[in-house]
């Protein structure tokens, strides 16, 4: 029995050499978490953070090509707008200058027909045998019979 006990206080010192228990990796405490699993999980969250990622860029150029497009659908629909608005305008001056013109023509016409229907009639201010234009007393004319 000395013998059992000579040889347990010698190895009671190497047994401080030992590796302490680690409370982290026991099984028996609440929290423990297999390895394996661990390292999956670790795995799973890192591919979580690289999708978010690459979801974040995508609607990222989602949204700036969804602006461009609606920006380009702006400016086209603008320039329409001042296209209708300045062919408008356009029609309208010539409208304008038409009819403008056309009342120009009309009233040529009704000046040269006027004029062409003073030369035609005779002059009513004076008689044929006096031209100067005095009024003549009304002298009744004889006439001779046969």
């Amino acid at each position: 029995m000395m013998k059992y006990l000579l040889s347990l206080a010698m190895l009671l010192p190497l047994s401080v050499f030992a590796q302490p228990i680690n409370t982290i990796n026991n099984p028996n405490q609440p929290g423990y978490q297999i390895p394996s699993q661990q390292r999956m999980q670790t795995q799973m969250l890192n591919q979580q953070s690289q999708q978010k990622g690459m979801l974040n860029q995508q609607l990222q150029t989602q949204t700036r090509m969804q602006q461009q497009h609606l920006e380009s659908q702006i400016n086209n629909n603008s320039q329409r707008v001042l296209d209708s608005q300045i062919n408008n305008n356009s029609q309208r001056m010539l409208d304008s200058q038409i009819n403008n013109n056309s009342q120009h023509m009309l009233e040529s016409q009704q000046g040269m027909r006027d004029n062409s229907r003073e030369q035609m009639l005779p002059n009513t201010s004076g008689s044929m045998l006096h031209p100067s234009g005095t009024p003549q007393p009304n002298i009744p004319l004889k006439t001779m019979s046969p």
